[in-house]
């Protein structure tokens, strides 16, 4: 069943609509989808190629529950592609790819100072 706001959702009783759409995103495969579909439209077998060739049946689940939300469509000539709400929602998510990268970068390991060399006197 697709997260909705004002429905319980996981985590929520009451369906708040912050944590309908986090249980939507949550899910297994729904943010590698919607990543995959913001550069353009794709088939179901390219999308399933670019997802580690995941289960057709949870790529099915996936593409119906993101289509339910309104975040991608299905185009007339085939393939699945990010509605207008979607690229809302891609924009949206970019401050949280940013804060990532840095967190990600805060935990490698720092680059060791160059020892100093005793010049002999």
């Amino acid at each position: 069943m697709t997260p909705k706001p004002g429905k319980p959702v996981r985590g929520s009783r009451t369906g708040r609509p912050i944590m309908a759409l986090l249980d939507l995103l949550g899910r297994r495969w729904s943010l590698r989808i919607l990543w995959e579909l913001q550069h353009g439209a794709l088939s179901f077998a390219d999308l399933r190629d670019r997802c580690d060739a995941m289960s057709p049946s949870v790529l099915n689940q996936r593409l119906a529950e993101l289509r339910e939300a309104g975040v991608i469509g299905l185009r007339d000539e085939g393939g699945y592609v990010v509605t207008a709400d979607g690229r809302g929602l891609c924009a949206s998510l970019a401050p949280l790819q940013h804060w990532a990268e840095r967190w990600a970068q805060r935990g490698r390991p720092a680059a060791r100072p160059a020892k100093a060399r005793r010049i002999a006197r």
